[in-house]
């Protein structure tokens, strides 16, 4: 019973971070040159091999370009990533992942 009343505080209050983007969408929309030669200006990939971004989870994008920029993601494109996350603060990032979340 007891697990139960704490997954549902959890989900009702929400986990910081989780619930909302922390960054700015309209900073982000100057920041996201580089993303949109391959994910569109409007978060929909130029080409099947990249992955769409409009309407993506911001708080998944925030640790996804984290990661590439920290070298923690190595699998498919991250020889891609890496440098392009590679220059980002932590305002970019979540400034980026807010544009591409609010995007439908």
């Amino acid at each position: 019973m007891f697990k139960i009343l704490i997954t549902t505080a959890v989900l009702t209050i929400g986990l910081p971070g989780l619930t909302q983007a922390a960054g700015d969408a309209a900073a982000g929309e100057g920041k996201i040159a580089v993303c949109a030669t391959c994910h569109g200006q409007d978060g929909v990939a130029i080409m099947p091999m990249y992955p769409n971004l409009h309407g993506q989870n911001a708080p998944y994008l925030e640790a996804a370009l984290k990661a590439y920029r920290e070298g923690q993601r190595t699998g498919g494109t991250a020889a891609l990533m890496a440098p392009m996350a590679a220059n980002l603060t932590d305002e970019d990032i979540a400034d980026i992942a807010a544009y591409f979340s609010q995007l439908k």
